[in-house]
């Protein structure tokens, strides 16, 4: 076991004194070994551990809390070593006051201060109003503790504004190293101070003292005249005199006061005037702010002003505040002038709308600002959709009068094709997965119509929030202020706003249908009436969109719809957004079939006569991957979204539908068709081979520079074939998956084209291949003048015989190099071709005799034993009409010499006759 750490020690701190929350580092020893081992911190008795931030094992820093004693220690208390001692002290200071007028630069309690604007004291007894420093003389700070300070004077201050101020701590405190001289300086100074009071009261005696004395001397000598006269006439003349002398002195006061006097109404007059001017400043400097804060675009303050204005001037009958109560209606009625312009004025945000419809309705504007600025908006929007339009209608024109090469045609069809990859490889096996990258086409430039109708929503989608929200505030009435809802103003508006439903609903719907009719221009001009296509179309169309750009489109409008939708906007006057996204799917559908129909007929062009194992080209495999391709691109156009209707609701769009589906299967069976039947000439076989992995004992065809009409016919049937069991039946299990109707009915008539073209490919095949054999048994019968009635004992099987055999084992081994599976089919047409003509010919004889019937017997056997395989009930019953126009075999003898010459025939030709042997058609059919 590790034995347990020491106990903390602090040996440091700095600063070792300070007030509260004065940031403090600890430096010690075993201090902790973590943060998270720090469980105690205390200075002078306060915890201080929420502040402490733990630096290292010899560093800890923290900020001092309000402790209530003085000077304490540092203890620190781990949990590894349990709770510590300090070497060291840390003293806590009082905060000095500060005064009203010193610098600090810490924030100052202000919550007593000195009000300048109204002239008098908040809080605070009139000694605080004194300076700072009331000596005029340097401050010097004594170093005297405050608690000596605080034992010495108990009860009083320093502080020279409190009731309790001691005057002898205040020297003592700020002034302990002041020489003498400096301290009578400062009695100078406050005597000075206290002597300024009196100052103003005997100016004013002083300037009148002359006044007085001559008011002195002319009562002085009045009473030395009535001493010295003592008679009434005296008293009489001197009555006289008094009052001449009283009216001189009247009049020379008023003389000597006259200017002064004049000067005191004049001041008088100025004074109240500035003090109107005072009182009513408000007023009288209205105008001028008006025009300030209009300018510095401060409409809140000359509301506010204005609103001030009108409780207190509104009804005067002073004149003078008419005058500029009048000026002041003016200032806001070019105000209210100028908000409706800036609320008209276009573009525009929802906040500033909302910000000039409160004034407007606050200055007591006429008529309905807010109703107005939705009609321009609503005007405004139209206007940018047309602008939007015609803009890029120009640029089409511009561009397609420059632009003439192929690769920048805007117009032209960039869809990529579905047999653009298929091309691209020499062989494709059936079954395997299609993979259609991105054609070249896609890097060139979108059509202008699909970038019209992008812009256009996007422009639509971010104008109308705003303009819907901006009804929405009219009609709860958030557009006005809480003035206006005091004024019954927000119940007006939403009364008028009850009123206007039906008109804003006009506007809402008037916005969708320019925007379906705008896009409807672009893509479906047919859709409009000729007044509307000249209105909103103008578009050069040159050639249809394809299908890819349409469902481009389409997920555009979509979105924007979305979108739409979010703002709550009643689904009525979406409607005719849903309309316009089914005719376009409806349309995106019928254009892509008809550009697959397209891609079919050139599928000819693709053939590459390549035959795998079982017979078949890569074209079967072409055709079913390009439809494939076509429906899975339809797959977003078909899915139906929320709100959406099915894209086959309508009856006429099911038939279009189904006819451009059988279209597209006639399109191939006509391709077959023409690829068996075209002259060798037309057909490029120059890239020709086989499929080197096939085990094909005749696999001739790749020695060969060139495919012969029968065997591009075999070719043709192979693919038939495999058509009518798994293609065609692959392709109605697609159509069923994506919704098509009527696959019932575009399967059978497809199925009943191919098995017509079947049918005259596998007759004309036969007539190529059976004629030539049956035109040749009348010749070999007969030749060298043979007679059945005059004819040798038979040696075996004639060469005629041997020849038609050896015709139809080439005819074997033609269809087997194509397809195993036709082999069946064809030999059996065969052999009942020509048991038939054997059956005519022996028919046509008039009589055998013993060796003829042998021969005839003989021959007729050995070809039906051979073929037993290829039998079917018409060669059989062919066989049969032939032995029975034979005679019988009486004896035994003939009977065994034929059973002999059959045993030599097949003996003699067994390798020639391996191909008609059960095994191969055991193999032929696995």
């Amino acid at each position: 076991m590790s034995r347990a750490r020491q106990p903390p020690l602090v040996t440091g701190i700095s600063p070792n004194e300070g007030i509260s929350w004065t940031k403090v580092t600890i430096r010690g020893e075993n201090l902790g070994t973590g943060s998270t081992d720090l469980i105690g911190l205390t200075i002078c008795g306060h915890n201080c551990l929420l502040t402490a931030e733990w630096m290292s094992a010899s560093k800890i820093v923290c900020r001092v809390g309000q402790a209530k004693n003085d000077k304490g220690d540092i203890i620190v208390t781990t949990k590894s070593g349990g709770k510590g001692t300090s070497t060291v002290s840390f003293k806590l200071l009082k905060p000095e006051k500060i005064g009203i007028l010193d610098q600090s630069a810490v924030w100052v309690d202000e919550m007593n201060y000195y009000d300048m604007r109204t002239d008098r004291n908040k809080g605070i007894p009139p000694l605080s109003l004194r300076p700072a420093n009331p000596l005029g003389i340097e401050i010097d700070k004594g170093r005297f503790p405050q608690k000596d300070l605080e034992s010495l004077f108990p009860g009083m201050s320093a502080d020279f504004t409190s009731e309790n101020f001691s005057a002898a701590w205040y020297l003592i405190e700020n002034h302990s190293t002041t020489s003498f001289d400096q301290l009578k300086t400062a009695v100078v100074n406050l005597k000075k101070q206290a002597n300024k009071k009196n100052e103003g009261s005997l100016a004013y005696v002083k300037g009148g003292l002359s006044t007085f004395f001559e008011a002195q001397d002319a009562l002085s000598a009045i009473h030395q005249k009535l001493e010295a006269d003592g008679t009434e006439k005296v008293e009489g003349s001197m009555t006289q005199k008094l009052e001449n002398v009283l009216n001189r002195a009247s009049n020379t006061a008023d003389t000597l006061f006259q200017e002064v006097l004049g000067r005191k109404d004049k001041a008088d007059s100025t004074r109240n005037a500035l003090n109107v001017l005072q009182r009513f400043k408000f007023l009288f400097n209205l105008p001028l702010n008006i025009e300030r804060n209009i300018q510095k675009g401060d409409y809140d303050v000359v509301i506010n002003d204005y609103e001030k204005a009108k409780s207190l001037f509104g009804k005067t009958e002073v004149q003078v505040f008419k005058k500029y109560y009048a000026e002041v209606e003016t200032r806001i009625e070019a105000l209210r002038e100028l908000l409706l312009d800036k609320l008209l004025e276009t573009p525009s945000t929802l906040h500033d709308q909302k910000r000039y419809i409160r004034y407007l309705s606050d200055l007591h504007a006429p008529g309905d600002p807010a109703w107005q600025c939705i009609g321009a908006q609503h005007q405004w929007i139209l206007q940018l959709m047309h602008n939007c339009k015609e803009s890029y209608v120009k640029e089409q024109k511009g561009s397609n009068a420059l632009l003439h090469s192929p690769m920048l045609d805007l117009d032209s069809d960039v869809r990529p094709s579905p047999i653009g990859h298929l091309s691209q490889t020499a062989s494709l096996k059936r079954g395997s997965s299609f993979q259609s990258g991105r054609d070249d086409a896609w890097r060139y430039k979108a059509p202008q119509q699909v970038v019209f109708v992008e812009k256009l929503t996007k422009l639509v989608v971010s104008q109308l929030p705003n303009f819907w929200k901006l009804w929405v505030s009219y009609v709860n009435g958030s557009l006005f202020s809480e003035t206006a809802e005091k004024s019954g103003q927000m119940e007006r508006s939403k009364k008028n706003a009850r009123q206007r439903q039906n008109d804003f609903k006009k506007m809402i719907q008037e916005v969708m249908h320019s925007l379906v009719k705008l896009i409807r221009g672009a893509l479906l001009p047919f859709s409009l009436r000729e007044g509307e296509l000249r209105q909103y179309g103008g578009w050069e169309m040159k050639s249809e969109l394809s299908g890819q750009w349409l469902t481009h489109v389409i997920q555009t409008v979509r979105l924007s719809s979305e979108s739409l939708t979010a703002l709550e906007i009643p689904n009525d006057m979406l409607q005719i957004i849903q309309d316009l996204i089914l005719d376009l799917r409806v349309r995106c559908i019928i254009v892509t079939l008809q550009h697959t129909a397209e891609d079919i007929k050139r599928l000819a062009e693709k053939e590459d006569w390549v035959v795998d194992n079982e017979g078949l080209t890569s074209l079967p495999s072409q055709f079913e991957q390009c439809i494939i391709h076509s429906l899975q691109s339809l797959k977003t156009v078909l899915d139906c979204k929320p709100g959406e209707a099915s894209v086959f609701q309508q009856q006429k769009t099911q038939e279009d539908v189904c006819q451009l589906s059988i279209g597209i299967m006639q399109g191939f069976i006509d391709c077959l068709e023409q690829l068996s039947t075209k002259p060798d000439g037309d057909i490029d076989t120059s890239h020709l081979s086989v499929d080197v992995s096939s085990p094909d004992l005749f696999g001739s065809i790749h020695e060969e520079s060139s495919l012969s009409s029968e065997q591009r016919l075999l070719i043709a049937l192979s693919n038939c074939r495999y058509l009518e069991r798994h293609t065609f039946l692959n392709i109605a299990e697609h159509f069923e998956k994506h919704g098509f109707q009527g696959v019932d009915k575009i399967t059978q008539v497809s199925m009943e084209s191919l098995k017509e073209l079947d049918q005259r490919l596998f007759e004309m095949y036969i007539e190529f291949k059976a004629d030539p054999i049956v035109g040749s048994l009348e010749p070999g019968i007969y030749a060298g003048y043979f007679d059945w009635k005059d004819c040798l004992i038979p040696t075996g099987v004639r060469n005629y015989l041997k020849e038609a055999l050896v015709n139809i084992i080439a005819v074997h081994a033609e269809v087997f190099t194509i397809s195993k599976d036709l082999v069946p089919r064809v030999m059996s047409r065969v052999v009942e071709a020509v048991s038939e003509e054997l059956s005519r010919l022996m028919q046509c004889v008039s009589s055998f005799s013993k060796n003829g019937a042998l021969q005839a017997k003989l021959e007729i056997c050995a070809l039906r034993d051979t073929v037993a395989i290829y039998l079917t009930p018409e060669s059989k019953s062919s066989f049969k009409q032939a032995l029975e126009a034979l005679p019988q075999l009486s004896s035994g003898t003939d009977r065994k010499l034929l059973e002999e010459l059959l045993n030599k025939f097949k003996s003699s030709m067994h390798l020639q006759l391996t191909c008609f042997q059960a095994s191969s058609s055991a193999m032929m059919k696995t």
